[in-house]
């Protein structure tokens, strides 16, 4: 297979400098990491080219014989690029670590534990659906979850409590294995026991060694007061198991408010259009307004036009940051006109007009 220039594979100029380099590498590592793209070959597949591209230029060294001789340099001295996924997070895991170590969530890789590789759960989301009201007034709704979560029995270790795992003797227990090809130093995963530093001889009986077990829980959503359409809510640790005993990921409830027959929203603020007749709107009156509480009193001053909005003070929906703020209601008067009149309605509005 040809391999593409190491510049075109992180879209970068040939004068590109070291934190430019670092910046376009942090980009793409981001949008083809195999733990955000659910271990996705082709995905995979470009990680490794930009995580080789970034090893090389990322050293003066290599780039300067990057630069000369292009990959047969490479070659020649004895670099070979990145055969696997485990590789990468051997040879280049403090670079991992400031990349990614604050990220948290999707599967981001956590470091090692006792020797073993240990990994944060996967994020997980959940679609929960309410009415405008509940959404307005807040609500409680108990959602079930099915998930992969730790195993109580290992704890999360996935061997047989009372039982220990055997050192891999390949790289004595500390997961990488050092080569030196000519004057560059290279360390990289243990092949054998793929980057754990040993092997679990008993394996747990529920979990049969994987660390984990799938169960579905019950868990309570608190949706609170003015949460609109398309937010989210985080509910911390409640995602998936960590592997080896890693944290557990978190879950994000995606809210989706369902429309309102009578009501709308303007950000803080409800929305409605109230019917009032012509001589209303020109002489003024008082109506009755439906509210999210209950009923309200509207003024209508004389002279109100078709289209006019008035305002009822603090009856609009709760600020979901800001709770101690509320919006208006804001009322927009529709002037209805009558398609039938009597005789004497007609001509009661004809001497209005002529006067």
């Amino acid at each position: 297979m040809i391999k593409r220039d190491y510049y075109e594979v992180l879209e970068l100029e040939r004068s590109a400098d070291t934190q430019a380099i670092k910046k376009a590498y942090r980009r793409l590592a981001l949008q083809y990491h195999p733990d955000r793209t659910n271990n996705c070959s082709e995905s995979e597949e470009k990680f490794k080219e930009a995580s080789e591209a970034y090893e090389v230029l990322s050293d003066p060294q290599r780039r300067q014989l990057y630069d000369s001789y292009g990959h047969a340099g490479l070659e020649g001295a004895g670099f070979h690029g990145i055969n696997n996924v485990e590789d990468i997070f051997g040879s280049m895991g403090s670079i991992f670590e400031e990349f990614f170590g604050g990220m948290g969530g999707f599967g981001a890789r956590t470091g090692r534990s006792g020797g073993q590789r240990v990994r944060a759960g996967a994020d997980l989301r959940f679609d929960l659906t309410v009415s405008f009201v509940e959404a307005a007034k807040g609500i409680e709704r108990e959602i079930s979850l099915t998930r992969q979560v730790r195993c109580d029995t290992c704890s999360g270790l996935g061997q047989q409590p009372g039982t220990e795992r055997r050192v891999c003797q390949a790289c004595g227990g500390s997961g990488s294995i050092t080569q030196q090809q000519g004057f560059f130093v290279m360390q990289t995963a243990c092949p054998r026991c793929r980057g754990q530093g040993s092997f679990i001889e008993t394996p747990c009986e529920d979990c049969r060694g994987q660390g984990r077990v799938r169960s579905t829980r019950k868990l309570t959503v608190k949706v609170p007061a003015g949460v609109e359409n398309g937010m989210r809510l985080v509910l911390r640790g409640e995602g998936e198991g960590g592997e080896n005993g890693g944290p557990p990921g978190d879950l994000y409830v995606f809210i989706s408010v369902e429309p309102h027959d009578f009501f709308g929203r303007e950000g803080d603020d409800l929305t409605c259009e109230i019917p009032i007749t012509f001589p209303q709107a020109i002489l003024g009156t008082t109506i009755t307004v439906p509210t999210l509480d209950g009923e309200a009193e509207l003024t209508i001053p004389a002279g109100t036009d078709h289209g006019e909005v008035l305002r009822l003070k603090g009856k609009g929906l709760a600020n979901v940051h800001r709770h101690w703020r509320t919006g208006d209601q804001l009322v927009r008067i529709r002037i209805t006109t009558p398609k039938k009149l009597s005789k004497k309605q007609r001509k009661l509005l004809e001497e209005f007009e002529k006067s």
